[in-house]
């Protein structure tokens, strides 16, 4: 096989390089089945949002965010806008900090520059070449990087999940903890208890980062911030921005542009 045509993902789990790189399309909608990789995996997009289920968690990544998912970690793929994915495959015996478990990351300017100039050389690129030292500054910098706050871990415990999977499917319907409780066949009391004891978080923190999943999801499809807002109940789009910025640090209309700048 010529070596610079483009392979898929399957191929490039066996190519003797310790990072490859594999660039893809897809449209809003699209989804990848669950499946895992022998590779971690470095799941980024340039452009698009995309959600992903793991075993315990949903993570929604916006196009300066990444997803590392360790070897043989399960994952299933949906695309909330149209979407350009640039990913790593990354050996299982290269060092990194990340572990093994999933965490998104910040992805900087460097990074994703180095990411799309890995792409430009072959699958086995030449060693010694740029290819290697390519790599060598991504593992620096995904070493270097912020972990991101996007994840919304999921219950195991059937009853939550069944509220939860609710909730995920009408975020901008508010729900009582009672009305959800009645629902699914449990006591308020024994709700309350599941949440924090299932996904460590209580149930108006869960349902607060479902919201911030829908809201980067909805911005990254170019929704204004008031529409956003209305849709997600907040009495007026200052509200909702200043909700927004206690959990990232920024405005709605930050977040984006700052993600172009880094």
């Amino acid at each position: 096989m010529n070596k610079l045509l483009p392979r898929s993902p399957e191929e490039l789990q066996h190519v003797p390089r310790p990072i490859v790189a594999w660039g893809g399309h897809y449209k809003n909608g699209d989804e990848i089945p669950p499946h895992t990789h022998p590779r971690a995996q470095l799941l980024y997009a340039v452009e698009g949002v995309m959600r992903v289920l793991t075993p315990n968690s949903v993570w929604t990544i916006p196009s300066h965010r990444a997803l590392w998912v360790p070897p043989n970690v399960e994952h299933h793929s949906f695309m909330m806008s149209d979407l350009q994915m640039r990913t790593l495959y990354v050996s299982a015996d290269v060092p990194l900090s990340l572990g093994t478990e999933c965490r998104a990351i910040s992805v900087s300017g460097l990074l994703r520059e180095l990411i799309l100039g890995l792409l430009q050389e072959p699958a086995e690129y030449p060693i010694p070449g740029r290819g290697e030292h390519l790599v060598a500054l991504i593992l620096m910098e995904i070493n270097r990087a912020a972990t991101q706050a996007v994840e919304i871990p999921w219950p195991q415990d059937r009853r939550l999940q069944t509220v939860c999977q609710f909730v995920m499917n009408s975020p901008g319907v508010s729900h009582t903890i009672d009305d959800l409780a009645a629902m699914a066949g449990a006591s308020t009391r024994t709700l309350i208890r599941l949440f924090p004891k299932e996904t460590g978080l209580k149930y108006h923190q869960w349902v607060q980062q479902v919201q911030l999943a829908e809201a980067l999801c909805r911005l990254g499809r170019g929704e204004s911030i008031a529409r956003i807002a209305g849709f997600l109940g907040y009495a007026s789009p200052s509200a909702f921005s200043a909700m927004f910025k206690r959990n990232f640090g920024v405005t709605p209309n930050q977040y984006f542009q700052r993600a172009s700048t880094n």
